[in-house]
């Protein structure tokens, strides 16, 4: 089995640049952080495609690592499907994944359901995206939701047909539950084909290791929470020192230093090159 690609959830360029210093393969850039970050508000199919494309862009452009996205549902129909994939290519993207979630979609680790189109639809617009990219190396992961209310083997069903639609890797979104170690070898053992999975909180799923999650069988972690998460309980505690003692010094050691900062964004960088051009 190849090693496990273990992927950081990302919002914004900042992100992204530690991801990559931080010697990761791969960053992830969640919708749901995107939806919080950009307009505060949570993922409940808010955030369309241009806003999504542009952020990734910006994301993409300041790292050398590849960076896979959340396309959502790919914004519409098949139609919809191909400029989408069309959008993130130009946008330096390495991967998307596009769900099978009706409109409006909701972030899969909101309480709920997730109501899915019908497996029809779902492989078309696959097949669409398939067709639609112009870099044979753009990687398509087709997501189901489907499990939630339907169950594992109807997910499966899903994923071994998006599978025969051309998809490159394949994402069973699964909720916690009792029995979620045996459903995701079950999954992975269903389809010769390298398999993504979510690792975006606690519970039995949050507690695996990389190597636990390789043998599972899967080929991809992503985790879309890790940044959100620490840096919204980082901001929360030095504000909340501040309203209260009038000063950050009590939460200093837990902050960047402004060189700490500087060297995230490569200063050093941009210092070096007006040394050298700017005559």
């Amino acid at each position: 089995m190849k090693k496990l690609i273990v992927a950081p959830g990302i919002y914004d360029a900042y992100g992204a640049r530690m991801v990559e210093q931080a010697g990761f393969e791969a960053a992830y850039m969640t919708g749901n952080g995107v939806s919080a970050s950009v307009l505060g508000r949570p993922d409940v199919g808010l955030v369309d495609l241009t806003l999504l494309s542009r952020h990734a862009h910006y994301a993409a452009a300041c790292i050398d690592i590849p960076l896979i996205c959340d396309a959502d549902t790919g914004y519409g129909n098949a139609v919809n499907v191909r400029h989408t994939v069309r959008e993130f290519e130009a946008a330096g993207v390495a991967a998307v994944h596009i769900e099978d979630q009706m409109t409006p979609k909701r972030c899969g680790h909101l309480p709920g359901a997730r109501p899915v189109i019908e497996l029809s639809e779902a492989v078309g617009k696959i097949e669409a995206a398939v067709a639609a990219r112009r870099d044979p190396d753009f990687v398509i992961i087709a997501r189901t939701d489907v499990a939630s209310g339907q169950g594992i083997a109807v997910a499966i069903q899903r994923a071994q047909a998006f599978h025969k639609a051309g998809a490159d890797v394949l994402f069973v979104e699964l909720k916690t539950s009792p029995t979620i170690l045996e459903d995701m070898k079950r999954i992975t053992d269903s389809v010769d084909a390298p398999f993504l999975v979510n690792i975006d909180g606690g519970g039995k799923l949050g507690a695996l290791t990389a190597p636990e999650i390789e043998k599972l069988g899967y080929r991809i972690a992503i985790y879309p929470g890790l940044e959100r998460y620490a840096a919204g309980y980082a901001i929360r505690e030095a504000l909340g020192t501040l309203k209260r003692d009038g000063t950050t010094k009590a939460v200093s050691d837990r902050m960047l230093t402004m060189p700490q900062y500087n060297e995230v964004l490569e200063l050093s960088d941009i210092e070096q090159w007006e040394k050298q051009y700017l005559k």
